[in-house]
Formats: structure tokens, C-alpha cells, sequence
């Protein structure tokens, strides 16, 4: 087929403005807004739950810091370890980019677990309330993706087909728009609809682990793989393989979670009481 058959890629700059040194980017935006976005549901649930705000304040923190540092340790040991073997100081040159969902995941854990042990709070539950919240960063940070027609996907004749400056002169799938679709807005309506009721304790987080890791592999078979990685000898992408434990995680959750049966009608249990304020 012709080429002007396929969709044209929207130039636009990655840049939104530039200041000397200082530059806002669009990738950043859509960070900053999905974080925005978490923060604000996060508050409309607030009234739900025994904390206050600045404890919200404090686990979001955690949360977003998890989510760098894990993403970006991710990221050189997922799929660019002989980078990092070659110099350890490789693993903080973030500004060269490279962030891994698999390792944010991982952070948000870690950052999650330390925090609710600082608190005496039930692990799972605090993961519950994290849970539906993270979509709407996945889905911010897959549009600058596209923005900076990055992540592409793999050659195809389909009709709403893009050719991504970069990519060479071939259709490809636009796999981030792909992601955007179901790892954004697709899991953070199947969260948000299933956590609004009471729900057993630790069942929300395994239902986010179960979505993500099953939209991602299934999204996977159309995005391009990494070029110095490839495919393994069994036809799986490095995304496919660390969305398998995932899956298999998410699954052993929610069994465990209805096996427990533990249903609240706040997600997590604190060691307080909220002050009356009064009027």
C-alpha cells in the first residue's frame, strides 16, 4: 500500500517551552499530571479512610519516589545490564533515559511495604488503596510516549498505521496508544468500579497486578522489542517475560485475599482516630 494511505504521525515538538537551561517537556507534563491526577482521587477518598492528609501526602511521596527509583534500577538491570557492567555509574545517568514499568512497579512496593510498616498499617490494604491510582500515571506517561514517538510498535499494514520519525519508512502499530488504552484507562475503570465497594483485603492489589501484567503481554505481540534484546527463542519479548510472574502474582493475591476474607469498608487500618473538626 502507499505510504499516504497510512496515518501521519503529529509533529510536535517535545519541547513545550524553553527557558536557558530549563526545558518543560511534554513526557514530563504527562508525569506531572498523572501524578496530579493520583493525588486528587486519592483526596476524593480521603473521607474513607482513618488517615489525614498529610499522611496521604507522605505515602504518595514514598509511592512517587518508589516509582523513580525503582523504574530507573528497573531499567539497567531488565535491559541494559552490560551497561552497567561495563560502569556501575551508569545506573544514576538518568537523564540519559531509561525507565522500566516492571522496576517502578517494584519500588511502589518496596516504598509501600517500608511506609506501612513505619505505620503500623496492614501492607496489603495500604496496596488497595495505591492500586487503582497508578493507571492514571501509565496512561499519561504512555501518551508521551507517543508524543515523543518513542516505544513504537512493530511493522503492520493496518490502516490507522503511523510511520514514527526514527522507525525507518514502514507502518508500524501505534503500541503506545495501544497501552495508553488498556493499561491506563481499561484497568484504572476495572480498579476504580471494583474497589468502590468492600472488597477482601489485598484483592484490589492482586486484581492491578493480574490486569496490568495480562494488558501488557497482550499488547507486547505489537510493540516493537528492544533492539539490542530482541526476542527470546520462544517468541517472547523481555516485557513478556517480567509480565509473567506478574500475572502469576496477581492471581496467587486474589486467591489468597478471598481465601482470608477480610472485607472492610475502609481500605486501610490504622493506629488512630481522626479528630472531629468542628464547625
Amino acid at each position: 500500500m502507499a505510504e499516504q494511505a497510512y496515518l501521519s504521525f503529529p509533529q510536535i515538538d517535545p519541547v513545550i517551552i524553553e527557558l536557558g537551561p530549563v526545558a518543560l517537556r511534554w513526557y514530563g507534563l504527562m508525569y506531572l499530571i498523572g501524578f496530579a491526577a493520583a493525588y486528587w482521587l486519592a483526596s476524593r477518598r480521603l473521607p474513607r479512610t482513618p488517615w489525614n492528609k498529610d499522611e496521604l501526602s507522605d505515602l504518595l511521596f514514598y509511592s512517587f519516589l518508589g516509582v523513580i527509583v525503582g523504574g530507573r534500577f528497573g531499567y539497567v538491570m531488565f535491559y541494559s545490564f552490560s551497561s552497567f557492567l561495563e560502569n556501575p555509574l551508569y545506573l544514576f545517568k538518568i537523564w540519559e533515559g531509561g525507565m522500566s514499568f516492571h522496576g517502578g512497579c517494584i519500588g511502589v512496593i518496596v516504598a509501600a511495604f517500608i511506609y506501612a510498616r513505619l505505620k503500623k498499617w496492614s501492607f496489603l490494604a495500604v496496596g488497595d488503596f495505591i492500586a487503582p491510582l497508578v493507571p492514571i500515571g501509565l496512561g499519561a506517561g504512555r501518551i508521551g510516549n507517543f508524543i515523543n514517538g518513542e516505544l513504537w510498535g512493530r511493522t503492520t499494514d493496518v490502516p490507522w498505521a503511523f510511520v514514527f520519525p526514527g522507525a525507518g519508512p514502514d507502518p508500524r502499530h501505534a503500541s503506545q496508544l495501544y497501552e495508553f488504552f488498556l493499561e491506563g484507562a481499561v484497568l484504572f475503570v476495572i480498579l476504580w468500579l471494583y474497589s468502590v465497594k468492600p472488597r477482601p483485603v489485598g484483592s484490589v492489589g492482586g486484581l492491578f497486578l493480574l490486569g496490568y501484567g495480562a494488558f501488557r503481554f497482550i499488547v507486547e505481540f505489537y510493540r516493537e522489542p528492544d533492539a539490542h534484546l530482541g526476542l527470546y527463542d520462544i517468541g517472547l519479548s523481555q516485557g513478556q517475560v517480567l509480565c509473567i510472574p506478574m500475572i502469576l502474582a496477581g492471581l496467587a493475591l486474589i486467591i489468597y485475599a478471598n481465601k482470608k476474607g477480610i472485607k472492610g469498608p475502609v481500605p486501610v487500618a490504622s493506629t488512630h482516630k481522626k479528630k472531629k473538626v468542628k464547625a
